[in-house]
């Protein structure tokens, strides 16, 4: 039986063909357009500094779809120490940098398809081979983040965020 991935958007009322498996976060919840112009300051894809005191690393929240071998994912923004930045820093093109152990962060990014916020939800961040964001793997908490990160969604969940989030604002 072939599965049918499309989805029908509650905004126009078509019908799209492929759902978006991945959504995500341009900069952390807390970088403002302003400190763009901060010497302390910095945003590239993957990595932002604000004022030289807060770090973060943009990292990869996957949730497994039930019944299929297909992944939903969030790339978002966490916060790291100081020393846990300088060392992803440190071994960011180095081959090997899988094998350094997760460090403890604080999730940065408003998903806002769950409440209560994601904001400050508590994380490992794994670090992947070079060419891959770090997996986040959320603290084992009850919140429907990290309830869907244990258990996986279904491909209707799957559409349902895809609807909320392609619809935000209208």
């Amino acid at each position: 039986m072939a599965s049918d991935h499309g989805y029908s958007c509650a905004c126009c009322g078509g019908r799209h063909g492929d759902v978006p498996m991945n959504f995500s976060s341009p900069a952390p919840v807390h970088w403002d357009g302003s400190l763009a112009t901060d010497p302390d300051s910095l945003l590239t894809d993957d990595r932002c500094v604000i004022e030289g005191e807060h770090f973060f690393v943009r990292g990869m929240v996957e949730l497994p779809v039930i019944g299929s071998d297909e992944v939903f994912s969030w790339g978002v923004w966490v916060s790291l120490s100081a020393g846990s930045y300088a060392r992803s820093v440190e071994v960011w093109d180095e081959p090997g940098r899988e094998n350094e152990p997760s460090a403890f962060g604080w999730f940065s990014t408003e998903l806002p398809v769950y409440r209560p916020t994601t904001v400050n939800l508590k994380t490992r961040v794994h670090t992947r081979p070079v060419g891959e964001r770090p997996w986040i793997e959320l603290e084992p908490t009850d919140h429907p983040l990290a309830v869907e990160q244990r258990t996986g969604i279904t491909m209707g969940r799957v559409r349902e965020i895809a609807d909320a989030v392609l619809n935000a604002g209208r």
